[in-house]
């Protein structure tokens, strides 16, 4: 620890890592059976004996306040009170474990207290893991190397490559081996890869390096000064190099200053300080501990909430504009139907301006959201709703245009011409025999007559069968 010696240190370190991930279609209610059957729990809000359940010895979160900070539309979507297919369904086990991180300079033992899975609209899920370093007074820079390793699924540096988590006497290669055997062993069946059809390495969909997200609260001790370089190394998790020196991966003052200033939320500095980018969100306190634990539960609770709505966000909005670019406008019209409707339901259930009532947590996430860039990408996702509307309009008109032309033509020949000269031979009891004896104009009009009698029946079958698909489609897209 000597070459750490002068940074400061971190008194208390509590980690959540999320992990975003795309469930198979028609999967979930599966998967929610299965987590039940590995011992997760359904999170209510009125089961209140979970408030200090998950969080470890010494915080709570409480459900009253929780449901007080979300207005009720948010409410609704976060905490619903029954299997509601519009809603985020979550199931939480506690696990108390206890690991040793093996890195190559250092090895640092932790705990993992619980792990959430989140089933959520649009075939999206999350993965929350919670982990405590516990009291071991550890210099920053190691708290974050810590967090930087333990959250890359699969190994994609050197320093990767030598990072393994020791449990029970057994060694995991990579963190994800210890995911999908320790914490959720029946979340890999029900993955859905299809995003990553034209991916050549990747293996887990809406990762950025196949890392994970992190949530952190770090308290520092009461005399130490949280300056704007500890703040930008919180924000990018720079934490020790090859020599097991601080690392830091920018130099220009300015630089830093500007990436702060955009960055982070100072409202209660020199104290306590947020920062917030696409990987990490943090809070940093030098505040005693009653305050510090108050810190900590809303890092647990609405806070938490707040991260993975705007995740979530985030996500579906990247998810509609990527299945606009592979759309064929000329071919799939199906799937521009399916498009339009989700676009509709996610901006109308999903995506509001005004999420909670109170003014401190609603500014942090506008926050995030502005990092997210969520606002942006809304923006581009309603404008491709306008050009599919656009598109669909002139098809259907186009399309309609041209079956009135032809069914006007057909009618008109199968009616005055066909049913004109063989509709005396079709009255009451029909002679066969006759028929024999037409001449070929007569044949051709008989013909005439009946292909279009035959058109109407296919052209109404087929109309009310494309209603009921249409309805079989839409309660297919509200189960998932």
């Amino acid at each position: 620890m000597d070459l750490l010696s002068p940074e400061p240190v971190v008194q208390k370190a509590l980690l959540q890592f999320i992990f975003p991930f795309s469930i198979k279609q028609g999967a979930s209610q599966e998967l929610g059976q299965q987590l039940v059957r590995d011992g997760f729990t359904r999170f209510y809000l009125d089961n209140k004996e979970l408030e200090d359940a998950y969080y470890g010895e010494g915080y709570c979160v409480s459900h009253e306040n929780m449901e007080r900070v979300y207005l009720p539309f948010a409410t609704h979507v976060l905490f619903p009170k029954k299997e509601d297919k519009d809603s985020f369904h979550r199931f939480s086990r506690v696990n108390g474990l206890d690991c040793i991180l093996e890195m190559p300079l250092y090895n640092l033992p932790f705990r993992i207290l619980s792990t959430d899975v989140f089933l959520c609209p649009f075939q999206l899920g999350f993965v929350t893991i919670r982990v405590d370093l516990g009291s071991q007074k550890l210099p920053f820079s190691l708290a974050l190397e810590f967090a930087d390793r333990f959250r890359t699924l699969e190994d994609v540096s050197k320093k990767d490559s030598h990072t393994h988590i020791h449990h029970n006497g057994r060694v995991f290669e990579q963190v994800e081996d210890f995911v999908f055997s320790e914490l959720v062993p029946g979340l890999r069946a029900c993955l859905d890869s299809s995003e990553l059809s034209g991916a050549y390495f990747e293996t887990l969909p809406y990762f950025v390096d196949e890392r994970m997200l992190v949530q952190a609260f770090y308290q520092f001790e009461e005399d130490s000064e949280i300056d704007i370089n500890l703040r930008y190394k919180a924000s990018q998790l720079d934490g020790i190099n090859s020599k097991g020196q601080p690392h830091k991966s920018a130099s220009d003052p300015t630089y830093i200053d500007n990436y702060c200033s955009t960055h982070s939320y100072n409202r209660w500095g020199p104290n306590t300080y947020y920062m917030t980018n696409e990987q990490t969100f943090c809070c940093l306190t030098r505040e005693g501990s009653d305050l510090s634990t108050s810190l900590a539960n809303e890092m647990y609770g609405e806070y938490y909430y707040g991260l993975l709505l705007s995740i979530f966000h985030k996500i579906v909005l990247l998810k509609l504009a990527n299945i606009h670019s592979r759309l064929r406008i000329d071919n799939d019209y199906e799937q521009i139907e399916n498009l339009i409707y989700s676009i509709n339901r996610f901006s109308a259930k999903f995506y509001f301006l005004e999420l909670i009532s109170q003014s401190q947590g609603r500014e942090i996430f506008f926050q995030l959201r502005k990092v997210y860039g969520n606002d942006a990408l809304f923006v581009e996702v309603k404008q491709t709703l306008d050009d599919l509307f656009q598109y669909q309009d002139k098809f259907q008109s186009k399309r309609r245009d041209n079956l009135l032309m032809i069914l006007t033509v057909y009618t008109v020949i199968s009616g005055i011409y066909g049913m004109n000269q063989v509709i005396e031979d079709l009255k009451g009891q029909i002679e066969w025999g006759k028929m024999l004896e037409y001449s070929p104009f007569e044949y051709l009009a008989l013909f005439l007559a009946m292909t279009g009698i035959v058109v109407s029946l296919m052209l109404t079958v087929r109309a009310l069968w494309g209603r009921i698909q249409d309805r079989r489609k839409k309660r297919f897209h509200l189960e998932d």
